[in-house]
C-alpha cells in the first residue's frame, strides 16, 4: 500500500490530503464527515485532532508538546474536553460541568472542535492506532525548522515559510497550487498546509521515522493511547 493521509479539521468538516508515494501525487479530499475519508484504505493516517481523552486533568501529551514549542506558539496546543464533557449540549454546559467537577472549565476554542472529537472518538478503536495517530502541525513545523520560531500560520509570511519547509521535505510534491483548489467557505489555506504537514508525518511514521510524546503514552478509559506524534530524524 503506497498511500498515506494527512487530515485537518476545518470549517466545512474535514480536509484530507492523500499522498500517493509511488506516483508522488496528491489529492485533496474535502469531506463533511470523518467516515467519508478513505482512512481505512491507506497505510498511515495522521490527523490534527485529539485522540484519547482524559477523565480529569490535562493530558501529558499536550503538556509535553507545549514545552517543545517556542513562546508565542505554545497556545496553539490547547486542552481538549475531558471525556465526561463529550455529552454536553453546549459550551456553557461543558464549561460548567468542568468547573463543578475539577474547578477548571473548557475553553470555547476546545468546544468548537468537540463535535469533530466526538466523531473521531466514535470511529476509532485501540487497534486502529497502529495506523491512525494524532498530530500537531506546529510541532511538525518546529522540527522541520530546527527549533527556530515561525511567523503566525494564518499570515502570508507564516504560510510562505511553512510551504517552504514542506517543499524541502523529502517525499512531498509541490503543494503551491493546493490552497487555491478549495472554496474558502470550506477550508482556509492554513488548513491545507496543516493537512500537508500531517501527510508528511504519516509518511515518516510509515518509514519508522516518527516519535510520540510522551514516549510511554498512557491510555484513556476506552483503551486509546493519548499521544501526539512528530517527525524524527
Amino acid at each position: 500500500m503506497s498511500r498515506v493521509l494527512g487530515v485537518d479539521g476545518c470549517r466545512g468538516g474535514w480536509l484530507g490530503l492523500c499522498l500517493d508515494t509511488e506516483r508522488r501525487a496528491i489529492e485533496l479530499l474535502p469531506v463533511a464527515r470523518w467516515s467519508d475519508l478513505p482512512w481505512r484504505a491507506v497505510a498511515q493516517v495522521a490527523v490534527d485532532m485529539p485522540i484519547g481523552l482524559a477523565e480529569s486533568g490535562p493530558r501529558e501529551c499536550d503538556r509535553a508538546a507545549r514545552r517543545r514549542l517556542p513562546v508565542g506558539r505554545k497556545s496553539s496546543v490547547f486542552a481538549p474536553p475531558r471525556r465526561y464533557m463529550l455529552a454536553a449540549a453546549d459550551w456553557q454546559a461543558a464549561h460548567s460541568l468542568g468547573r463543578a467537577r475539577e474547578g477548571v472549565g473548557l475553553s470555547r476554542q476546545a468546544w468548537n472542535i468537540t463535535a469533530r472529537i466526538r466523531e473521531l472518538d466514535a470511529a476509532l478503536i485501540p487497534a486502529d492506532q497502529s495506523r491512525v495517530c494524532e498530530a500537531h502541525p506546529e510541532l511538525i513545523f518546529q522540527h522541520l525548522n530546527h527549533g527556530a520560531p515561525l511567523p503566525p500560520k494564518r499570515g502570508a509570511a507564516g504560510q510562505r515559510a511553512r510551504l517552504a519547509l514542506l517543499r524541502r521535505a523529502p517525499g512531498l510534491p509541490d503543494l503551491t497550487p493546493c490552497p487555491r483548489a478549495l472554496p474558502r467557505h470550506f477550508a482556509g489555506s492554513d488548513d491545507v498546509i496543516d493537512a500537508a504537514a500531517c501527510a508528511l508525518l504519516a509518511l515518516r511514521r510509515l518509514a519508522g521515522q516518527a516519535q510520540c510524546l510522551p514516549a510511554q503514552p498512557p491510555v484513556d478509559s476506552r483503551g486509546l493511547q493519548m499521544a501526539i506524534w512528530y517527525c524524527a530524524g
